[in-house]
């Protein structure tokens, strides 16, 4: 996996959402705060396109998943 380049930038942020977001996320800097806000959207998309996946018609092989729920 490629590091993600980082850099520097400026912008105005509303610091009532921040500290919430830091509540939610138990960060301490802005910086983490960010960082894990950005990747709690990135894992929600991927949870909602599983839960997609799931509820696709012949997505799922039925003999690959008939011990899953034993």
């Amino acid at each position: 996996m490629a590091v993600s380049p980082r850099r520097k930038t400026s912008f105005e942020v509303d610091f009532a959402k921040v500290e919430a977001a830091r509540d939610i996320l138990g960060t301490r800097s802005l910086t983490d705060t960010v960082d894990a806000a950005l990747e709690e959207v990135i894992r929600v998309r991927q949870r909602r396109q599983l839960v997609e996946l799931l509820f696709e018609p012949g997505a799922l092989d039925p003999d690959a998943t008939a011990d899953a729920w034993r």
